[in-house]
């Protein structure tokens, strides 16, 4: 009997069943958050996934772990759509987890640590090794969400709009993306997605990322994830990252945590690969 295992972002889902510790299949979709989209948009994504299932009869458990999964109602929104566009499957049990609960099964593999998401948007939490023992509250991309492609992105362009990016950067920025403030201001205000668009902006970031003005901006946000986020932790247990701003950015978050007298333990892009190392372990031994 086949595992599928999903993670979900806010931007891309990716999926994999696998056996035994072996992936089978690979597939990925749009992010599901059911914090953002409808009941119907969610289970018409996993319906597409679904079409591509090459041996979806042998499905027996379903793991999905997803941003947004944070409350009863939102589990239950992503069962519900699991459980209707999956009926071709032979299912026997379908656990939803939030994202972060993913992020510390794979990245802490059954021990203790401090288990940190930083990507689209961000969240950290204290693990036992087995539960969820402390979370400071991501609380999104407008009150939260530190150190996320969100929130950097948001910074970037609210510099870029103010004046205050040097020339250089400035204009680069504008040959790059040819965008009006009419149009920030509306994919921003009133178009669905305004995280996904503001994240859209860190792979500029990455690319001037040894311009001193992103460099400070790295280092000023990724101080303000740790000191309102993990230093609320014991911070004596190994701290992990997971997530491509963590990834793609481990040289200015590992100088920032040394800053603060912290170690930075793995930094993973994607939890996949150890949460098919964790589930296998525990689920089909």
């Amino acid at each position: 009997m086949n595992i599928l295992i999903a993670d979900s972002g806010s931007t891309k889902t990716d999926w994999c069943v696998c056996h035994q510790g072996e992936i089978l299949q690979r597939i990925q979709t749009q992010g599901i958050n059911p914090v953002h989209q409808s009941d119907e948009e969610i289970e018409k994504i996993i319906r597409e996934m679904a079409a591509h299932l090459s041996n979806a009869e042998s499905i027996g458990r379903v793991h999905f772990y997803g941003a947004g999964c944070h409350s009863p109602k939102m589990l239950s929104v992503i069962s519900n759509a699991l459980q209707t566009a999956l009926l071709h499957c032979r299912l026997q049990e379908i656990q939803v987890d939030s994202d972060l609960v993913g992020a510390a099964q794979a990245l802490c593999q059954g021990e203790a640590g401090i288990a940190c998401i930083l990507g689209t948007g961000s969240n950290s939490c204290e693990f036992d090794g087995k539960l969820i023992q402390r979370n400071t509250p991501s609380l999104g991309y407008i009150l939260g969400d530190e150190g996320s492609g969100a929130s950097l992105g948001r910074i970037l362009i609210s510099d870029w709009l103010k004046g205050q990016l040097p020339t250089e950067l400035k204009n680069e920025f504008i040959e790059e993306y040819h965008l009006s403030r009419e149009e920030i201001i509306e994919r921003v205000y009133r178009q669905p997605l305004a995280n996904r668009f503001l994240a859209s902006f860190a792979p500029f970031l990455r690319k001037h990322r040894a311009n001193a003005t992103v460099h400070h901006l790295l280092v000023e946000e990724f101080t303000r994830f740790f000191r309102r986020n993990v230093l609320t932790y014991d911070t004596t247990l190994p701290i992990h990252f997971i997530g491509s701003i963590a990834y793609n950015f481990k040289e200015e978050l590992t100088e920032v945590a040394e800053s603060l007298g912290l170690k930075v333990g793995q930094v993973l892009s994607a939890p996949m690969e150890g949460l098919v190392k964790y589930l296998s372990s525990n689920k089909e031994a």
